[in-house]
């Protein structure tokens, strides 16, 4: 398996990107200068590329910290080949009221954090169709790539019909962030097809499903709610909808024959199955520290076979597969996937 790919004609990312959602402040206290080390180290392994948010509390800060570091130690070239994809989320309570201010605002705080001129890959997302300002965010977040202020334009979150929407409108979509995993394919339902016939690549987040996809859970009872975290609360209801503990079960068992096979254990297995499937550019991975990012960078080297993808298809076509288009759970504020979730966080609210 090759290691990078070109997202789009002299633009090429690390297939495996280092997340930045673990490091925001409400997963427990953070020792900066370890974390900038940490970041630093997944870079020296091979993962050049790195995942962030406006609404990730810190995050932005650090991978500017070590893009800075990089720069004082190792020069200019260094800290270039560091990229960084951050995202644009809007409050729910701003929609309404959107305005380029407000976008351009939402921009120039990255590139201040990040300690750049111009953002990598900017992903936008947004909470409410029913509320129509997204064409309308999405053409100002173009026009700051017409300025130069944003060197690729993406979507993340986003359904079928609302991706062909923007792209209709000449927005120059590069990619689209989304939940992945042998889990969950809602992307493969119609959203691969658009995105093939319009060059747009999906950077996949999930694909481990926030660790349940591990050798933790092989053989171990189905645990109970509430989980200690939203993220586990999250996957949790994904295997549910995937077929409940039993099938997850078989699942991972499944995985761990193949992990034997190739050496590596259940996560690294379940993320190579995403970097195989139609449209995917990378998967997106978190790290508690320097082991996991080099166990990470690992990924990288799993070639899967056609019969292990095979043996993973067996055991996938026994689930009835989660209802709906990409992030339609998600969206049903009322529903049990979107009611855990927060939608004003850059307000500091929930």
């Amino acid at each position: 398996m090759t290691k990078t790919f070109e997202l789009r004609p002299g633009y090429a990312i690390s297939r495996v990107i280092r997340g930045g959602w673990q490091l925001a402040g409400g997963h427990g206290a953070i020792d900066r200068q370890q974390a900038v080390t940490d970041l630093i180290a997944a870079f020296d392994a091979g993962i050049n590329t790195y995942d962030c948010a406006d609404i990730y509390t810190g995050v932005e800060e650090l991978i500017g910290a070590a893009r800075g570091r990089l720069r004082e130690e190792r020069g200019l070239e260094a800290a270039a080949g560091m990229k960084v994809h951050t995202k644009l989320v809007p409050d729910l309570e701003k929609l309404g009221n959107m305005n380029r201010d407000y976008i351009r605002g939402i921009v120039e705080q990255s590139l201040q954090r990040l300690r750049t001129d111009r953002l990598d890959l900017v992903q936008f997302h947004w909470w409410d169709y029913s509320l129509d300002g997204y064409l309308d965010a999405m053409g100002w977040l173009n026009e700051l790539h017409g300025e130069g202020k944003v060197r690729n334009v993406g979507t993340t979150n986003f359904d079928t019909p609302h991706v062909a929407e923007i792209l209709k409108a000449g927005i120059p979509l590069v990619s689209q962030q989304l939940q992945y995993s042998v889990l969950d394919q809602r992307p493969a339902k119609s959203l691969t097809a658009l995105a093939a016939a319009n060059d747009v690549k999906f950077l996949c987040y999930g694909s481990v499903a926030g660790g349940f996809l591990s050798d933790k859970w092989l053989g171990e009872a189905e645990p109970d709610m509430p989980l200690e975290n939203r993220s586990l609360v999250k996957y949790k209801l994904i295997i549910d909808d995937f077929g409940g503990w039993d099938l997850f079960q078989s699942l991972l068992s499944t995985l761990r024959k193949i992990g034997d096979r190739h050496g590596v254990d259940i996560a690294t297995i379940a993320s190579a199955w995403v970097l195989r499937q139609p449209q995917v550019a990378a998967v997106i991975v978190g790290a508690r520290n320097q082991a996991h990012a080099l166990a990470n960078a690992g990924i990288m080297d799993v070639a899967l076979s056609d019969t292990d993808i095979a043996e993973i298809d067996t055991v996938i076509a026994q689930s009835n597969g989660l209802d709906g288009d990409v992030y339609t759970l998600e969206r049903d504020r009322t529903g049990r996937h979107g009611s855990i979730m927060h939608y004003n966080l850059n307000a500091g609210k929930v």
